[in-house]
């Protein structure tokens, strides 16, 4: 697909894409063609890609959270606690959820659409 088009259909700044494709495409996910005709498509199976690896491609590998209070008071413990438990909720979600089943969620929010 050409940038401008998905920049259009989803409300997406065409720099900020340009910037995402570009790291997606030094993480081998997509590939591009240069031209009138070009753009950039995917080239690994969408069932392998999960938002865990796209998220690492972006932003990075995920850290643990660690306090910044320098009294370690039961309060700080148990909220760094939940804030760690969140986390690997988070990133549990993350690897579970692939670029395939996104697809397949788009596709069944479309089917309950009727248009006249």
């Amino acid at each position: 697909m050409q940038i401008g088009v998905v920049a259009e259909r989803h409300g997406i700044p065409p720099r900020f894409l340009v910037q995402i494709l570009l790291q997606m495409k030094g993480a081998g996910f997509v590939s591009s063609t240069r031209g009138a005709a070009g753009g950039y498509q995917l080239i690994k199976d969408p069932t392998s890609i999960t938002l865990a690896d796209v998220m690492s491609v972006i932003e990075g590998r995920t850290k643990t959270v660690t306090p910044n209070a320098t009294n370690h008071s039961p309060t700080s413990r148990v909220l760094l606690s939940v804030w760690n438990e969140i986390k690997h909720t988070e990133r549990t979600m993350l690897e579970n959820t692939t670029i395939a089943s996104l697809v397949e969620r788009v596709r069944g929010e479309t089917e309950q659409m009727y248009f006249i």
